[in-house]
């Protein structure tokens, strides 16, 4: 069988050069090393901007945080999880029967998730992240109802009128602060039920893409049989179980735990992870899959105007599988959303022209934060969020493409040229160590990459990553 990596050299062939001259460790720890030199940068630029007087906008550059070392009884739970899953994570994650290995995955994602934020205290952590005076919970307090809500949401956007919509609703499509106004309805009001619906949907987002990874890991360019042959279905998933170790562990569940756009990552990998399935899949069952994954990323766009950069990531399914009319019928899905919204008195380019006349207000940060300076430490911010094993397997991939599984290198392309995208056109200016977890969770597919060998080092680093950064630094989300 071959292994997920490419095929295997028939025993007694000569070896081939070419893999004598694969990726080497040595490769790996200078790319890490030029994103810390990068984060380095940012960092001090940063500062002696602030020095000079410029707008940064943020109190410890790269990332808007304050330095305050604190480490809250809680967040032992967050070192016993590091350790379990840095020892044990890569065997069982090779060993364990695959439905319940997914729902492990969840679980494991959701206790790293929580404990970290436990670092800060249950209440400051996650009980009042969304309750500060620029977030959704606002605005659920003066909701008018679903029809007055639409029909003005627009109008609200552009700030300096008397009932202007707060920070993040404004900045958002309508979708972001229902979702919240629902919760309130189901579970109760307040920064509890909201933070933890939020902090859970965005943990499950592993999952989605060890969903996606494990039915499209195995194909291969060349015709291809559906459903998929046993061993294709076989490699796809032990490219998954290679992934999950470190999708668990995963540095930007700092701000997964709690920020609204960790829950729009979740819920932007399950529209994915469903298109995948009904790709793979003919008939009546692939075509209502592929029709529920178009609602749930056409749902996606009314949380987040950026989630429209990382079209290409559903688009690419498409030419991983050869087939079209699974995209198709997606389009349709998404089209329904659109249509929904629009008929209820919303319509999502009008939302969007006026939060770029926003972002752009006078005083708003948008147009006080230098542009020249946050194209590339936004760069910066993300390699925190993501971690030295994804610098090391994005360094993999970019040197050796023909050696990466097929959806590795799709996937990874589409949310690298989504961050690109969001990155030039000037409206991600900082905070982007939590704006681009959507795109941030389908980069951690190239630590599937790294040789298995040194699978617990590079885990380990994950890990101490994440909890120096929330144990030294006090994160706004």
């Amino acid at each position: 069988m071959s292994t997920v990596l490419g095929p295997t050299r028939p025993q007694g062939d000569a070896p081939d050069p070419a893999a004598r001259r694969g990726p080497r460790l040595r490769g790996d720890v200078v790319a890490v090393l030029l994103a810390c030199a990068l984060v380095a940068a940012a960092s001090l630029y940063g500062w002696d901007a602030i020095d000079r007087g410029v707008d940064i906008l943020v109190g410890w550059p790269p990332v808007l945080a304050e330095w305050m070392p604190h480490f809250r009884r809680g967040g032992v739970a967050a070192v016993l999880v590091a350790v379990v899953v840095v020892l044990v994570g890569p065997p069982v994650a090779a060993r364990l029967r695959w439905g319940p290995l997914l729902a492990l995955t969840f679980v494991a994602s959701a206790a790293w998730t929580f404990s970290l934020a436990l670092i800060d205290g249950y209440g400051p952590g996650i009980v009042d992240r969304l309750t500060t005076p620029t977030e959704y919970l606002v605005e659920v307090r003066r909701y008018p109802g679903l029809g007055p809500f639409l029909t003005t949401f627009a109008d609200r956007i552009v700030g300096m009128t008397p009932d202007t919509l707060v920070t993040h609703a404004s900045g958002h499509p309508p979708l972001a602060t229902l979702v919240y106004v629902w919760i309130a309805d189901l579970l109760g009001p307040g920064g509890e039920p909201a933070g933890l619906v939020t902090l859970l949907v965005g943990a499950s987002a592993s999952t989605a893409v060890a969903v996606t990874i494990g039915a499209l890991g195995g194909l291969r360019w060349g015709p291809v049989t559906l459903p998929p042959a046993p061993e294709t279905v076989q490699a796809g998933r032990d490219l998954a179980r290679r992934y999950i170790p470190f999708g668990i562990l995963f540095p930007g569940a700092v701000w997964v735990g709690v920020s609204a756009d960790g829950m729009f990552a979740g819920v932007f990998a399950w529209g994915v992870a469903l298109l995948a399935l009904g790709s793979v899949r003919r008939g009546v069952l692939g075509t209502v899959l592929s029709l529920l994954a178009g609602v749930v990323l056409g749902a996606s766009l009314f949380l987040s105007y950026g989630l429209a950069a990382a079209g290409l990531i559903p688009m690419v399914i498409a030419v991983l599988v050869r087939r079209w009319w699974p995209l198709a019928v997606a389009a349709v899905g998404v089209l329904a959303v659109v249509g929904a919204f629009h008929l209820g008195g919303f319509f999502w380019f009008d939302g969007y022209e006026q939060v770029k006349l926003r972002y752009y207000q006078v005083g708003e940060y948008g147009l006080r934060r230098p542009y020249e300076y946050w194209v590339w430490a936004n760069l910066a911010a993300l390699a925190l969020a993501l971690g030295p094993a994804v610098v090391a397997g994005l360094r993999r991939l970019a040197w050796w493409p023909r050696r990466a599984p097929l959806a590795v290198l799709a996937l990874v392309a589409g949310a690298v040229l989504a961050v690109a995208a969001a990155d030039l056109s000037g409206l991600s200016k900082s905070e982007v160590e939590r704006i681009w977890l959507p795109f941030g969770t389908w980069m951690v597919l190239t630590c599937a990459l790294l040789p298995p060998r040194s699978a617990r080092w590079w885990l380990a680093a994950q890990a101490v990553l994440a909890l120096a950064v929330n144990s030294l630094l006090f994160t706004t989300w």
